[in-house]
């Protein structure tokens, strides 16, 4: 399965995202914040990124622009509870698979994790 890296604030959504995942077979990692989500990327590897969009530190829009350029074939997730968050998000659609608005269900976020490192897969073979 797949090593996903979990950027999220909030320590109770980060747990509930991490068991959700880990349920399903993949292992995580979960951080506090952009910062330390490149921090996390500097010494592992891994297959999708799922973060939240308002963190501390460095938040997603900017996570997900060093990702892009640092890492250019791994496939950012972002989740976020703010309307004009989300707009923000799509104004990057070419960096980003998709946005997952809170609150969402454990189905919901591990069908769009799936969907998206199947994406990932395809365009690899």
């Amino acid at each position: 399965m797949a090593h996903i890296l979990i950027a999220e604030d909030e320590l109770a959504v980060r747990m509930f995202v991490s068991r959700a995942l880990e349920h399903r077979g993949h292992s995580t990692v979960g951080v506090e914040d952009g910062g330390a989500a490149v921090d996390a990327m500097s010494s592992e590897s891994f297959d999708l990124l799922l973060t939240d969009i308002v963190m501390p530190v460095m938040d997603g829009i900017a996570l997900a622009l060093k990702v892009s350029s640092d890492h250019p074939d791994m496939p950012i997730l972002m989740m976020t509870g703010y309307a004009h968050e989300r707009q923000r998000a799509h104004n990057l659609e070419s960096l980003i698979h998709d946005v997952i608005s809170k609150p969402f269900s454990l189905d919901e976020l591990c069908a769009t994790v799936e969907e998206t490192l199947k994406k990932k897969t395809s365009l690899n073979h």
